[in-house]
């Protein structure tokens, strides 16, 4: 039973820093495309948004929450699946997964969606206010709920995300598995190219969510005062405005964003995982 333990905890910690370093690697590498994607969002337009100009913008507060961020999310990934396996039936597992993957966004987002505030106001200002000073900024006018400003769109955004993506990524591993590897566990770079394909797909389907979600963080904050800046407002008045492409805006940048980053991100997690685990076998 302890050496049941020790190896289950051993596996989450390998979950917990195959995340961090997963999502460290990914965010800054795939930066650009992130800060091109929200100027495509935002409402004043890509080109006053900053256009092509420092790309780099914000990168700051991305570095620093990325790692424990997705360390956050995979820990509880792992650790809802793990529990789960011998309790819940095999064809009930695609709504495990489901589940989990909604969990564990709403456990990360309370890293992510301070980074994503500061990030997104730091990508699209016109003049040079460090992260720090937005943050600041953000805090002394609404106090933490400034820095929690869409929150609620982020996990609407998140969760749907998370719906699509963790079923299509564990089908086609097992799928993968089944048809091509006689049951023998995926190569890391084989788990890379299933979330590269299920990250995509969920991209794709989830933008409107996204675009809404990037409208509310940059709003000005009289109308979040005002509570007209609720999700379904928002993609109702960006659908009145600028029509079905208003609602898509950024789809290219964002669907390449993370179509890459799934294969850069599922990738060096998994590597990471089994090496830590192999490295914690042996000194076990």
């Amino acid at each position: 039973m302890e050496l049941q333990e020790e190896t289950s905890q051993n596996r989450h910690l390998a979950s917990f820093l195959g995340g961090g370093v997963a999502g460290l690697t990914v965010d800054v590498v795939l930066f650009p495309l992130d800060t091109l994607k929200t100027r495509l969002q935002a409402e004043q337009g890509f080109k006053k948004a900053g256009g092509f100009k420092g790309i780099y913008k914000g990168i700051g507060p991305q570095a620093i929450a990325s790692a424990p961020q997705a360390a956050l999310f995979f820990l509880t990934y792992e650790s809802i699946k793990h529990h789960s396996q011998g309790v819940v039936s095999p064809n009930a597992m695609p709504f495990v997964h489901m589940f989990a993957g909604g969990v564990s966004e709403i456990v990360a987002c309370l890293v992510r969606v301070p980074m994503e505030v500061v990030k997104q106001r730091r990508q699209t200002q016109t003049g040079n206010k460090s992260s720090w000073r937005i943050a600041m900024s953000a805090y002394k006018h609404e106090g933490v709920k400034g820095l929690y400003r869409g929150y609620g769109s982020t996990i609407l955004r998140e969760i749907p995300f998370s719906l699509v993506q963790f079923p299509i990524l564990e089908y086609l591993k097992q799928s993968y598995r089944d048809n091509f590897k006689n049951n023998i566990p995926l190569e890391s770079w084989e788990v890379a190219i299933c979330g590269s394909i299920a990250g995509g797909i969920a991209a794709a389907v989830t933008t409107p969510l996204d675009v809404a979600k990037t409208r509310i963080m940059l709003a000005d904050r009289e109308k979040v005062r005002t509570g007209v800046m609720t999700v379904r407002n928002t993609l109702k008045q960006i659908y009145r405005k600028e029509g079905f492409r208003g609602l898509f805006a950024g789809f290219t940048p964002r669907v390449m964003w993370i179509t890459i980053g799934g294969y850069v991100f599922f990738g060096s997690y998994d590597f990471t995982r089994n090496l830590c685990i192999q490295l914690s076998d042996k000194n076990d």
